[in-house]
């Protein structure tokens, strides 16, 4: 019985460590469980009769999803089980985080946030798909090269790719959607970070790009992984305030599907207000928020609760 009760302390103890050296690298990280799930649960779960997820769970972890009127808590109220809305790179927090979750054998590193911009390429073996063959062959097609970057190794034999990505371009997240087998994870999603124990194993860092920076994704990928703007967004409109910046994240809001909506323009609203372009991109937000199938209140209300608490978000 020692040994069972010894066990889940050494790894929480592991991947607090890890967790700590990646905070230290300016990756944001949170606690997972053996799941590979966030370690906290919601304190709102008592409030919803079901929890749904963004997107099923798989090696690059997730995010909330909408709630079924208001707009979803995503940390305003000071507690933790935000899933990655609770990341961060202070180190006290995060102890915080891993002492509120003793059982955490792991952590994940937020993607899409300054100052890397983290896109994770996911190249998975379960599917029954060559993924290293399909990356190989749309390289080809689309005339790219991956550079060398941190490459994590999976329990299941799969690989996860580092990238970077410019930080006026928000990156979604998608299963399949560039090959079969191929994963993204971008803004609002996380990756597991290399040491974290699983119920399938442990994730861990590739030898040979254990000193290597994620290095930036070829622009002929990232034009595949970014989506094209809705023609709703297009004929006769003005360009979206904002310039680069702002037309990225309407793009990622346009982008979403159900499950999908709050989240994404919660995430882009927060990122709009801490880049001082809130205010005179609400109601680009608001349009391409009701294009997705969203009300203009739910819109405005969730842009509202992007905006308290973004204001009361201390400076880095």
């Amino acid at each position: 019985m020692a040994t069972t009760d010894r066990f889940p302390r050494q790894a929480t103890t592991l991947a607090l460590a890890h967790a700590l050296s990646a905070a230290e690298r300016g990756l944001a990280v949170i606690p997972l469980s053996r799941t590979k799930l966030p370690a906290l649960r919601s304190p709102h779960r008592a409030e919803h009769h079901t929890e749904r997820r963004d997107e099923p769970p798989g090696d690059l972890g997730g995010g909330p999803a909408d709630g079924p009127a208001a707009p979803p808590c995503h940390g305003e109220c000071g507690r933790p089980g935000h899933g990655v809305y609770d990341a961060t790179t202070d180190p006290d927090r995060i102890r915080e985080l891993f002492a509120a979750a003793p059982w955490a054998t792991g952590y994940g590193i937020a993607c899409g946030l300054p100052p890397h911009h983290l896109v994770g390429v996911d190249l998975d073996t379960k599917s029954g798909t060559d993924s290293t063959a399909a990356l190989r062959e749309l390289a080809l097609r689309h005339l790219f090269t991956i550079p060398p970057t941190v490459v994590v190794l999976t329990p299941s034999g799969g690989r996860h790719l580092w990238l970077t990505g410019p930080p006026d371009v928000v990156v979604p997240n998608s299963a399949g959607r560039l090959a079969p087998g191929i994963d993204i994870r971008g803004a609002g999603g996380y990756l597991v970070g290399p040491g974290s124990r699983t119920a399938h194993g442990v994730y861990s860092a590739d030898p040979g790009s254990v000193h290597l920076p994620p290095a930036p994704c070829p622009p002929s990928l990232l034009r595949l992984l970014v989506p094209p703007p809705s023609r709703a967004a297009r004929p006769g409109r003005r360009p979206p305030a904002g310039g680069a910046h702002g037309r990225g994240l309407i793009q990622f809001v346009l982008a979403a599907h159900e499950g999908q909506r709050n989240t994404r323009l919660f995430w882009a609203a927060c990122r709009a207000h801490e880049n001082g372009i809130g205010t005179e991109l609400t109601e680009d937000l608001v349009t391409a928020a009701v294009h997705t199938g969203l009300t203009a209140r739910e819109a405005r209300g969730t842009i509202a609760s992007a905006a308290r608490m973004t204001a009361h978000r201390p400076a880095p």
